[in-house]
């Protein structure tokens, strides 16, 4: 475990003054010199070159970035994937109807010929990233204006990238850390062709849903299986039935031999957003204005969608996967408010600040070079804080709002082009091909009822609590007509827009014109809102740029007061390597928690009159017959387990890896108790929580009868 000396100013925020402590989203590149004596004395067996390496195959050429916001991992020499089920949740629901609900029945492919292809659905495999921050910095040296500094890096990181080959699925992204103040680039391989293999019953790897999500104990097979296909020559593809499994450069083999406490465990994913420099002044608008607020306005929009679902089981399956992202970040946010205010994370990144001003004040040098800091970050919010709440509203209850509001948005580019002085048919035409394409996408699962209440309600919310100086004068103009009615004022919008039904859409993409495209009530509703978004944007633009000058100083300024401590940066969607113990933990006086969960837990938290805690009758009479294979430990089935790892959103679906380098479990959740973690660490308490693989093997084994799976792992007992 590593060892780290805590002074009363220690950025992690911890109680303890000598505590085992493993924060830290680590780049794996700097593993060798930042972290594998620490992960040695915790047990790893692996070289740190067999954890990344651009020369030999290592870890990380099994680790992918699965869609858009998840982990997977690679388990077999013919590209199956594992990640989590909420993952795949979208695919799945994708793929399902009332006659074949795939959510509720699951799905399993028993040969390669049932997978089933996903548009849009990638696995993105690292190369190698390359540090930058030396050639940056210098051309950024005396440039004065954050505008001028964004302008440069835009330019630089085009350049960089721009040397990559775009060939055979490469690309290239230059990502700022610790705030700006240093820069790398990654260098992807992205494949095109992902197929659906397997899923649980949601009944299975959903359990629990809503009530334990974000909770211990837990007892959800959060997995799915998918698996990447290459084309015939072994490049990047788009889906075709010539194409073949991918074959790895390295996959996991498979542990079935469990964990126990104190077990080394180690994670490496994708994580995709912390802020952990964040200061006192973000805290307290966390606590007072964003997080009840998004909580306020997400509470609506699940209302109205559950509502929907429960009365009409096609628009539960339309609205599956909207409805569980929206609760997911609903709770958390509920969660993390909590967790700020009992942890007293204002008073701890505020004495902080206090230390670091002694610290700036002491000489002169530290004066001149960060002098200004705090004092640049109090200004700026002072401002920002004045428009908070017409913010977080846009982008909630607008921008993240009703989908009709969002779709009209994408005829944006179509209504420039047709304005255009010298129209280009070639490219009018490329775009209503893909309007089309995204049309029946769109409207697949989209409900008109359901999004006429969303339109009617968020903009309701919004005139109701949005200042009325910062709301577009069209919204006011509506309010004023309609009486306050936005009830009939959607009424009328349905009934006069195009937006709303895909044969008014066709016909329209059949002959498009500008006019029709802007005269719309919903496009001119879109406009009106996204343009005053944008000019009050402007009118903060100032402010933006001095908090994130100051946030870079900060950031700067704290690393060069503390010389000895390894500091970890931000999650930015880049790959990481976290790692720690299997370890249980003290929640609260007189309450402990196990580190892992059985198959006995669901049964005793069944209900059969609660969709969230129902038990297929597969799984019950398995259990009874305790016919758990060779997956079981002491008689009973093991489900899932806790680390004191290091994750956050995007890490779902990372592997949880032995000292060995063998797969032992998925990671998918953190734990209620720690849900500041992505503000502040708290090492006691901070938890991942993972599904065991060895309860992944028994559902694919026992339950689904995939021994075709089965038989493609390397399990290791």
């Amino acid at each position: 475990m590593k060892k780290i000396v805590l002074t009363f100013i220690a950025f992690c925020l911890i109680f303890n003054s000598f505590v085992k402590a493993d924060e830290g989203m680590w780049l794996p590149m700097f593993v060798s010199r930042l972290n594998y004596v620490d992960m040695q004395k915790e047990g790893l067996h692996l070289t740190a070159e067999e954890i990344y390496s651009i020369n030999h195959s290592s870890l990380k050429d099994a680790i992918i970035q699965f869609g858009n916001g998840c982990t997977g991992e690679i388990v077999s020499a013919e590209g199956l994937i594992f990640t989590n089920h909420h993952c795949g949740y979208g695919s799945i629901q994708s793929h399902s109807t009332t006659k074949n609900d795939y959510l509720t029945n699951g799905f399993w492919a028993y040969n390669k010929s049932e997978e089933l292809p996903n548009e849009g659905l990638t696995a993105r495999f690292l190369v190698r990233m390359e540090d930058l921050t030396q050639e940056f910095l210098a051309q950024l040296k005396g440039i004065k204006t954050e505008k001028e500094r964004a302008d440069k890096i835009a330019e630089l990181s085009k350049k960089y990238e721009g040397n990559i080959p775009k060939e055979n699925g490469n690309e290239a992204v230059v990502k700022s850390f610790f705030n700006g103040n240093e820069f790398y680039m990654f260098v992807y391989q992205v494949f095109k062709d992902v197929r659906l293999v397997g899923a649980p019953p949601s009944s299975i790897g959903k359990f629990g849903a809503d009530t334990d999500n974000w909770m211990w104990p837990r007892h959800t097979a959060d997995f799915s299986i998918f698996r990447v296909y290459m084309s015939p020559d072994g490049k990047s593809a788009a889906f075709s039935k010539d194409n073949v499994p991918f074959k790895p450069k390295h996959f996991l083999p498979v542990s079935a031999k469990g964990v126990k406490k104190g077990d080394f465990a180690m994670i490496m994913g994708y994580p995709g957003s912390t802020d952990r420099y964040l200061t006192s002044f973000g805290v307290q608008l966390a606590i007072d204005v964003k997080n009840p607020n998004i909580v306020k306005i997400r509470e609506e929009k699940l209302a109205i969608m559950r509502l929907s679902m429960n009365a009409d089981p096609a628009v539960r399956i339309q609205y599956a996967s909207k409805y569980a992202q929206t609760a997911n970040y609903w709770k958390y946010f509920i969660g993390q408010t909590k967790g700020l205010k009992r942890l007293k994370v204002y008073d701890k990144k505020k004495e902080l600040e206090n230390q670091f001003d002694v610290w700036v004040n002491s000489t002169a040098q530290y004066k001149e070079t960060y002098g200004n800091t705090l004092k640049d970050i109090s200004s700026a919010y002072a401002e920002l804080a004045k428009f908070e709440l017409q913010r977080w509203y846009f982008q909630e209850a607008i921008a993240r709002g009703p989908e009709i509001i969002g779709f009209s948005r994408n005829f944006s580019g179509l209504a420039k082009e047709l304005k255009a002085e010298k129209p280009d048919n070639e490219k009018i035409k490329k775009i209503t091909d893909a309007l089309k394409t995204a049309s029946d996408k769109y409207f697949k699962d989209y409900n008109l009822a359901t999004d006429k209440k969303l339109l009617a309600s968020m903009l309701n919310m919004y005139y109701t609590n949005v200042p009325k100086e910062q709301q577009p004068e069209l919204l006011i103009n509506i309010a004023s007509k309609y009486k306050g009615n936005f009830t009939e004022y959607a009424e009328v919008v349905f009934k006069k827009s195009i937006f709303n039904d895909l044969n008014k859409i066709k016909s329209f993409l059949s002959k498009p014109n500008a006019k029709a495209i802007e005269k719309d009530m919903v496009y001119q509703l879109m406009n009106a809102f996204y343009d005053n978004y944008f000019k009050l944007n402007d009118q903060l633009k100032q402010y933006n740029e001095m908090l994130e000058r100051g946030n870079r100083s900060f950031v700067a300024g704290i690393r060069e007061m503390q010389p000895e401590k390894k500091f970890a940066p931000n999650a930015n969607s880049t790959m990481r390597v976290t790692y720690g113990q299997v370890l249980d933990y003290y929640p609260a006086d007189a309450v402990h928690y196990d580190y892992k969960t059985t198959l006995d837990g669901v049964m005793e938290k069944e209900d059969p009159n609660n969709w969230e805690f129902v038990v297929p009758a597969k799984l019950k009479d398995l259990f009874l017959k305790k016919d758990f294979g060779d997956y079981a430990e002491n008689g009973k089935m093991p489900v899932a387990f806790l680390s004191n790892t290091d994750i956050t959103g995007g890490n779902s679906g990372s592997p949880v890896i032995n000292a060995d380098g063998e797969l032992i479990g998925l990671a998918f959740d953190g734990n209620w108790e720690a849900m500041s973690g992505d503000i502040a660490f708290e090492p006691n308490l901070q938890r991942t929580i993972s599904v065991d693989v060895r309860y992944v093997l028994f559902i694919i084994d026992k339950y689904a009868g995939a021994k075709n799976l089965i038989n493609e792992l390397v399990i290791k007992r």
